[in-house]
């Protein structure tokens, strides 16, 4: 091969993952509450980086306010609550179903994967693993919905 040549491909390389990291820092901020003690959320957080998507992390010791002031209902709260582009999300919820909230943009509060479901995104990441993400409404007395479902 020559110079020339590999200098072209390399120039091609250099500017496809130059294009994709871009095009990964494009997919917004996404802010994370946690406890400074939670390797589990850590790992949430880690995930939702590495799929592209900005962190700005802050350690709580108490995450009742933040939780109170998204609009969690108390029977969905999980261990760690994030925010972007006006929703929450709260607990492991899946990068499938921030991508779904992203691109449909539904009239509601936020997401929220209740407890923390083994398997889910940071606690074990089990492809199979199933649990439920739901849809949580800005209006008092609504019940959740599903939103989406992860496994089989």
């Amino acid at each position: 091969m020559t110079l020339r040549r590999t200098h072209f491909l390399v120039s091609i390389l250099v500017l496809a993952l130059t294009s994709h990291a871009a095009l990964a820092a494009d997919r917004g901020t996404i802010t994370v509450w946690k406890s400074p003690w939670c390797g589990c959320c850590q790992a949430w957080a880690d995930a939702v980086e590495k799929a592209g998507f900005d962190i700005k992390m802050h350690d709580v010791e108490d995450l009742a306010p933040v939780k109170k002031q998204a609009g969690v209902p108390d029977a969905m709260q999980a261990c760690h609550t994030a925010a972007i582009d006006g929703y929450f999300l709260e607990g492991h919820v899946p990068l499938e179903a921030v991508d779904k909230l992203l691109s449909e943009r539904p009239q509601i509060a936020g997401i929220a994967v209740p407890g923390m479901p083994q398997g889910s995104l940071g606690m074990g990441d089990d492809p199979d693993a199933s649990y439920l993400a739901y849809a949580i409404t800005r209006e008092a007395g609504i019940e959740p919905t599903v939103f989406y479902r992860a496994g089989r």
